[in-house]
């Protein structure tokens, strides 16, 4: 019987089995998982919503979404601080997004009659956004990490391959690769992927 009996029994698991022990309702598992990653997925949070209540709420959502949810981590595409990192910068980026659109929702409440461009151009945003997302799927897991932290996130090549804990040249690389299927699916979709050139 695999039981978490005390504090150093979890420190000394692997995440694979950390996380076992989490779909088995050990909290003491959950709480190490928090110990080792916690303060990364908050400098993460921190990064992408420049805000700590909204970061604190964000790495919340992602350690109550490890618990509830302990299947989602899959040890064979990569580690748990890799998967922690993402689910964590998606959850800013989801925030952001749906804060925005309240922001914007609220604005045009303000304002008796909005321009015109202002819906086309969300519109085209909703599209573009749509494409992007599709043409995301086309990249190998690796790739997509790697692309997603660096436009999405705003952190440095450097900054990635901390994160996701490769050679700094295994970033460039995976991100000039992807960003080169990234642009050829986007024109398959006829949208131009020049603004994807650096």
């Amino acid at each position: 019987m695999d039981e978490v009996h005390d504090v150093q029994d979890v420190r000394d698991r692997s995440d694979a089995a950390l996380v076992l022990a989490i779909a088995r309702w050990h909290h003491e598992a959950l709480e190490e998982a928090y110990r080792r990653y916690g303060g990364a997925a908050h400098a993460v949070a921190r990064h992408v919503t420049r805000d700590d209540g909204i970061a604190d709420d964000v790495v919340q959502e992602v350690f109550v979404r490890l618990w509830e949810q302990p299947d989602r981590f899959d040890p064979e595409r990569g580690s748990l601080r890799a998967f922690l990192i993402m689910d964590t910068r998606a959850r800013s980026v989801d925030r952001l997004r749906r804060d925005g659109a309240r922001r914007r929702r609220e604005e045009r409440d303000a304002q008796t009659q909005a321009p015109a461009y202002d819906d086309d151009l969300e519109v085209w945003d909703r599209l573009l956004a749509t494409h992007l997302r599709d043409a995301l799927d086309v990249l190998t897991d690796d790739e997509r990490s790697a692309i997603e932290l660096a436009f999405f996130g705003g952190h440095t090549y450097r900054d990635v391959a901390v994160l996701l804990n490769q050679p700094e040249g295994t970033v460039k690389s995976r991100i000039r690769s992807g960003l080169h299927r990234l642009r050829g699916q986007l024109v398959k979709q006829g949208i131009s992927g020049s603004w994807l050139d650096n």
